[in-house]
């Protein structure tokens, strides 16, 4: 993140990452943002259809109180697993590619990517 001058009052932004998990420092912050966006994902899909919470519970196998939790964001209650399993379950194709990272002093990261329809 680089901070920059935006005014004579020495007020200063910070310009964030693509990852605002990283940003706050959070621990597992690649985990965090990929379940938020595969959450997204899921949520737009179920939108999409015109799905009741009751309804997407029972075509994703869930109770109706976690696809509260989905909705709200609140997702500490899911695992990727069974947010890729949602996926699968709404028609989508999720793929998974590993890869060495580019970066010899770092560790890998986790991403994901949405593609076209």
């Amino acid at each position: 993140m680089t901070k920059q001058l935006i005014d004579s009052k020495d007020e200063f932004w910070e310009e964030g990452s693509t990852n605002v998990f990283a940003d706050l420092e959070m621990a597992d912050a690649d985990e965090k943002l990929a379940k938020a966006e595969l959450a997204l994902r899921i949520n737009q899909i179920l939108k999409r259809k015109n799905l009741k919470q009751k309804e997407a519970a029972k075509l994703l196998g869930l109770d109706q109180s976690k696809i509260s939790l989905l909705n709200r964001g609140r997702l500490s209650a899911f695992s990727i697993e069974r947010l890729v399993r949602c996926l699968t379950l709404l028609h989508q194709d999720v793929e998974i590619v590993v890869r060495s990272t580019r970066r010899r002093s770092h560790h890998g990261t986790l991403r994901v990517v949405h593609a076209a329809s």
